[in-house]
């Protein structure tokens, strides 16, 4: 058995590191679903059944619980997945198995506060937000923008925060193709001040929603100002899947460090910036 890691692409590489460093001795597979990357720009359907398929492989090859290691994935098709999908999964396998996502723990970290916990709201126009005491900023995909899951979910929370989501189509395509640094640090330095100028300066905390970008979180360090706080999604899910862990011991995770790298797309090796990210060569098996 093991901790099953997705995403469409390397980008939840990002994570699953993070992971592998908190749990060192547990199982891991990941699996990147090359062959539909970029899922950013899919519909809300497309987006669900490319998820449950990836997830479902996971399964087969021993994972007991999944962390969709995507922002997309975890906006669009976690809770539909967990809802209708999860306990036909689970008894099918014969074994506890669900599925987990990144932004709950995202918002934990953003907000301070647990997900369990929503505000009185005495409701507040999006203009008027401008003028909250902290302004968050999110980096993510069209389709994570398009679900306002952010907006949404940290408004509940805090009605001192106001959070602007700004969509980077295309980024996760150059960051998955091993693009140039200077083409990544224009493209980056473009969408962080587009945000500036529709919010009017530059926000307190930025959350990079798409785990491809914390690959290049140095060229978003560098655009944004030096008071600005990045929050990483890799710590926040680790410090998360810890504490589930610790309530729910009944999923086999596997003690004997393995790791198995699987892709839909070509296997065989990386992008030099996915190698020099990882720390060493990064080769991909079939799934």
């Amino acid at each position: 058995m093991a901790i099953g890691v997705f995403d469409s692409g390397v980008g939840g590489l990002t994570v699953h590191r993070e992971l592998t460093r908190r749990f060192p001795t547990r199982d891991f597979v990941y699996l990147a679903d090359q062959a539909n990357a970029p899922i950013g720009s899919k519909s809300g359907e497309a987006i669900v059944d490319i998820t449950r398929d990836g997830c479902e492989r996971l399964f087969e090859a021993g994972a007991s619980v999944i962390v969709l290691a995507c922002n997309t994935a975890s906006a669009i098709a976690l809770r539909r997945l967990q809802q209708t999908w999860v306990p036909e999964a689970a008894a099918r396998h014969g074994r506890p198995v669900n599925v987990l996502g990144i932004i709950v723990p995202t918002i934990e970290a953003a907000t301070g506060l647990p997900w369990s916990f929503e505000a009185e709201r005495a409701g507040q126009l999006e203009s008027d937000k401008r003028a909250a005491i902290d302004i968050t900023g999110v980096f993510c995909t069209a389709a994570t923008a398009i679900s306002r899951v952010y907006e949404i979910e940290i408004d509940k929370r805090r009605d001192d925060l106001a959070v602007f989501s700004e969509p980077c189509p295309g980024l996760a395509g150059l960051i998955e193709l091993g693009a140039p640094e200077e083409e990544l640090r224009i493209v980056v330095a473009d969408h962080v001040d587009a945000l500036r100028r529709r919010i009017g300066r530059h926000p307190d905390k930025a959350i990079l929603g798409c785990t491809h970008y914390e690959i290049v979180a140095g060229l978003f360090a560098d655009a944004l100002p030096p008071e600005t706080t990045l929050i990483h999604q890799p710590s926040a899910v680790a410090d998360a899947l810890e504490r589930y862990f610790d309530r729910h011991p009944e999923y086999d995770l596997g003690n004997s460090q393995r790791r198995e790298f699987l892709t839909t797309g070509k296997p065989g090796p990386q992008s030099d910036m996915v190698s020099q990210f990882w720390g060493a060569p990064l080769t991909f098996d079939p799934a």
